[in-house]
């Protein structure tokens, strides 16, 4: 809201200035406070996703203030819907007030989703590439996750302690069951957020070390390559020469340099192999002194039958 509309607002709720900057502020944890004739909520939603450079899921703030039979939401994007279905069936102030808390909480939810599949499609692009890019991206997806965490745990206290004001909010029984369920779905939802941060976390070693073994694979193979171009070109650059054209003076030159380059592709092709088996072995016994050998003679253990 710009500066006369703060001024309304100010005057028509009847608020300190302080919880409307709340509202607005993304930094604002969030809280509930009562006093005799308001409720004052500041509570923690998604963002819009924003995909520049890479996805990033953040949160925001908005104030719910619930006085003299109305509700009335202060926030700076993402205004919900209240004609939507998810707000049908709404008698009061109250009503409308818990069914956009269960709106926030789906929201979360459902971003939730879509971060699980981002980081499985991401992990399978990570096991073939030799670039930082969808590692960063998967670094900016545990960023999020842990603001979301933040965000979804603070939200549970404020609806915990709705729950402990629930006969000063005059919720009967069908209300104080909604808000019950509320506050079991918080709760699944945290949960959820921190398996996730966790299984992000957790694995972006790995990730990183994935990538880092597909650039080793790569600068192996040119390695070879190199190696065996070496000799190749050298050889190559003698038979270039005007001695190889007088040593083959008496055969067609067409045969001369056609068997040449045969030549020069069987000893590439025979250099490659040896190379590759060469290296492959030289593994294989690294791997056969660092595995445990088995016991024999002294150091095999008696087995000892009692009677």
């Amino acid at each position: 809201p710009d500066a006369p509309e703060r001024t309304e607002v100010l005057g028509r709720l009847a608020i300190a200035p302080h919880l409307l900057d709340s509202a607005l502020d993304a930094d604002e944890i969030s809280r509930a406070s009562f006093s005799t004739d308001c409720l004052s909520i500041i509570w923690k939603q998604p963002k819009n996703v924003s995909i520049q450079e890479q996805l990033k899921f953040d949160v925001g703030s908005m104030g719910l203030f619930l006085q003299r039979g109305q509700l009335t939401v202060i926030l700076s994007e993402c205004p919900p819907s209240f004609t939507s279905a998810e707000f049908q069936g709404s008698r009061c102030a109250r009503d409308a007030l818990l069914k956009l808390l269960d709106h926030t909480i789906v929201h979360y939810l459902g971003h939730l989703k879509v971060i699980k599949q981002i980081t499985v499609e991401l992990g399978s692009k990570i096991t073939f590439s030799m670039e930082n890019q969808y590692l960063l991206q998967m670094l900016a997806l545990a960023e999020s996750l842990i603001y979301y965490i933040n965000a979804i745990e603070a939200n549970g206290g404020v609806l915990a302690k709705l729950e402990s004001h629930a006969q000063q909010l005059g919720l009967d029984a069908q209300r104080l069951g909604v808000l019950h369920d509320l506050v079991a779905d918080n709760q699944q939802c945290a949960r959820q957020a921190r398996i996730y941060s966790d299984v992000v976390s957790g694995l972006m070693d790995t990730r990183g070390t994935i990538i880092n073994n597909n650039v080793s694979v790569l600068l192996k193979k040119l390695t070879l390559i190199s190696i065996i171009f070496l000799p190749l070109n050298l050889l190559a650059s003698i038979g270039g020469m005007s001695e190889f054209s007088m040593m083959t003076m008496g055969i067609d030159w067409k045969i001369s340099y056609s068997l040449f380059l045969l030549c020069l592709v069987l000893l590439g092709w025979g250099s490659w192999h040896a190379l590759v088996h060469l290296l492959e072995t030289r593994q294989r016994r690294g791997r056969h002194v660092m595995s445990p050998g088995r016991r024999t003679g002294k150091d095999q253990v008696p087995h000892v039958m009692e009677r």
